[in-house]
């Protein structure tokens, strides 16, 4: 494990192929949430957990249990279900401790568990460190690395549409433009300004 192979991850996870401007994964939560900045940025620190922990809970998981029982075929489902188990989690915490982001939140807490940039990131650690079901060297940290830089990428794409998006609250905006229709706009955009990054590939 070099800190060269370290930083190509963190640069291809946050921005070259970001989870939602370029992979187009977890556009839901995306799209929902990111009126607010407050809002925006505690559920991106709830994804990023889930998707920190579940990177790792996953590849135990697949190391330890679906591949010395020659059961990989499972992958999916054992993954949804490490994923839906964290979610429950993170959801009775955010109740617990703040229940105005809770309800903030609304139906979209419950719905990481099939956000499909959780089980994206689970899926992809699989693919790129397992070679014909065998974890390269180092994997484990490669996959728990990948999953916290997927989820600084997604805390950053979040942010800046929060951003926006609460500056634009103060613009005279066309009624037909407003909300998610002007929110598929600046997105669009943003994924455009997020193509120029493809530069940096390899």
């Amino acid at each position: 494990m070099s800190l060269q192979e370290l930083l190509t991850i963190f640069i291809s996870a946050v921005f070259i192929y970001n989870v939602i401007l370029s992979r187009f994964l977890g556009l839901c939560s995306f799209i929902a949430i990111s009126k607010e900045t407050k809002p925006a940025l505690a559920m991106s620190s709830a994804v990023m957990f889930v998707i920190v922990m579940s990177s790792a809970i996953t590849w135990f998981v697949y190391r330890f249990l679906l591949v010395p029982f020659n059961l990989t075929y499972l992958r999916t489902i054992s993954f949804i279900l490490v994923i839906a188990a964290f979610v429950q989690l993170v959801e009775m915490i955010i109740r617990k401790v703040s229940p105005y982001l809770y309800r903030a939140f609304g139906i979209y807490l419950p719905l990481i568990t099939v956000n499909c940039a959780v089980l994206g990131v689970a899926v992809l650690n699989i693919d790129m460190f397992f070679l014909k079901n065998k974890a390269v060297a180092a994997s484990f940290y490669y996959s728990v690395f990948q999953g916290l830089c997927v989820g600084l990428g997604y805390t950053l794409a979040m942010l800046l549409m929060s951003g926006i998006r609460e500056r634009l609250e103060l613009c005279n905006v066309p009624k037909a433009f407003k909300d998610f229709p002007l929110a598929f706009v600046i997105a669009a955009i943003l994924s455009l300004s997020f193509m120029g990054f493809s530069g940096f590939k390899s």
